[in-house]
């Protein structure tokens, strides 16, 4: 309760650094993964396979319903795509600057760390009262929230607007009035868009990484921890030796999934269109229009939608289309709001949804976009690479190692049915 205690005391000081934090060369908020030891040895049998060069994607307007196939190969169901696989924060780290590299790879290799991720952050003021906010990449930190706030689309649009999400404690504490624009001291004007229980300590709201820039808020210097529930007083240990005496550690937890299924998010009407949020500084632009065409066959779409990252195999995306949605047959959207044959996020989808076809839209729903969309996707996390690097691309597809562990295994039996 004590560390609680002194956040707004320790935010206050983390803004006062912010000009000189502005000097300094900082590249966005970094993610960081921990592999579990082992290798992807298993390998999908060929005639487990659906014949690529037979089946067709659809040539007229997608159907959000999935369309059961004729053929013997299975429909599995659809996955959720990109980050959607809930990772709820053990720990909660607030430091005074960011936080070295070095520091949160030490961090992530941690006994019983599985993932962290680094946030900016920081204190404003709104007609004389502080409130203590994070800038988040909602496509990212959707994985992080509890399940009712997570499933919960209002939100992360809200955020991918620009706008303010602000905690249900902080409504109450502050008499915010959700649809209402707030003048910021010294700053832009913020519309409080929805609410919703993080659960975080300390946390009065959450913002989008642009409106954070635009609000002065410093980089990386909130990070998240997750790990099994039952090791969490062994991992703020094992931080709390890692971290400099300006920096505090919070444990996250005690029911936060079940106080926010009390109080589910809450939101205005739908938010009216807007500028879409930028890519971070981290994210790298995507191309919005890539030359694939409107091939006649899915293996086609995939051997030429892989050209859209040298040094990733066709089979890859191949791989992730059969488990997100048997190539087409299980569009969604899923039960987490992912859509479409490649299974996006439409916040994700805003950062790397490109136009294959050359028809003038990005559309989630058809695969002539969704495949090169994924490619670009994949080739953002460092796929192109190979290795290790292409096994973490895919682990930042969907948060689990055995879902990389199948989507190699696939890959490599497409593989060996077409060398």
């Amino acid at each position: 309760m004590s560390a609680v205690s002194h956040l707004p005391r320790l935010w206050a000081f983390v803004t006062m650094l912010a000009i000189v934090a502005a000097l300094a060369v900082v590249v966005g908020a970094v993610f960081l993964a921990t592999r579990p030891a082992g290798s992807l040895t298993a390998t999908a049998a060929e005639s487990d396979l659906p014949d690529l060069a037979l089946l067709a994607p659809p040539t007229g307007p997608p159907t959000v319903e999935p369309t059961p196939a004729p053929s013997a190969a299975p429909v599995t169901p659809a996955t959720g795509g990109p980050g959607i696989t809930l990772t709820p924060p053990r720990l909660l780290v607030i430091s005074q600057t960011g936080l070295p590299q070095q520091t949160k790879e030490d961090i992530s290799q941690l006994k019983h760390v599985v993932k962290i991720d680094s946030f900016d952050g920081g204190a404003i003021r709104i007609s004389g009262a502080g409130l203590n906010l994070l800038a988040v990449d909602p496509a990212r930190f959707r994985a992080w929230a509890p399940k009712a706030v997570a499933e919960q689309p209002r939100v992360w649009s809200a955020l991918a607007q620009g706008e303010f999400v602000a905690d249900s404690s902080a409504v109450r504490r502050f008499g915010l009035v959700l649809g209402s624009e707030y003048q910021v001291d010294g700053g832009p004007r913020l519309r409080v868009a929805a609410s919703a229980s993080f659960g975080l300590p300390g946390v009065d709201g959450l913002v989008g990484m642009e409106t954070g820039r635009r609000l002065g808020l410093l980089p990386g210097v909130a990070l998240l921890v997750h790990g099994p529930e039952k090791a969490a007083t062994t991992l703020n240990a094992g931080v709390r030796r890692l971290l400099g005496s300006g920096a505090q550690v919070v444990t996250v937890g005690g029911g936060r999934t079940a106080r926010a299924a009390a109080d589910k998010s809450a939101a205005d009407r739908p938010a009216t269109a807007k500028t879409t949020a930028k890519a971070t500084a981290k994210q790298p632009r995507a191309a919005r229009r890539v030359a694939v065409g409107r091939p006649g066959s899915y293996l086609d779409l995939y051997r030429r939608s892989a050209a859209v990252c040298p040094g990733l195999s066709w089979t890859v995306l191949a791989a992730i289309g059969q488990v997100e949605s048997s190539h087409g047959r299980n569009n969604g959207p899923s039960s987490a709001g992912a859509q479409g044959p490649m299974q996006f996020m439409p916040a994700t989808w805003k950062a790397y949804g490109v136009d294959g076809d050359g028809d003038g839209v990005a559309d989630i729903w058809s695969p002539y976009d969704a495949v090169p969309s994924a490619a670009n996707y994949l080739c953002a996390n460092g796929a192109g690479q190979g290795g290790k690097k292409l096994e973490k691309a895919i682990w930042f597809y969907n948060h689990s190692w055995s879902y990389v562990s199948k989507v190699m295994s696939i890959s490599q039996g497409y593989a060996r049915a077409y060398p």
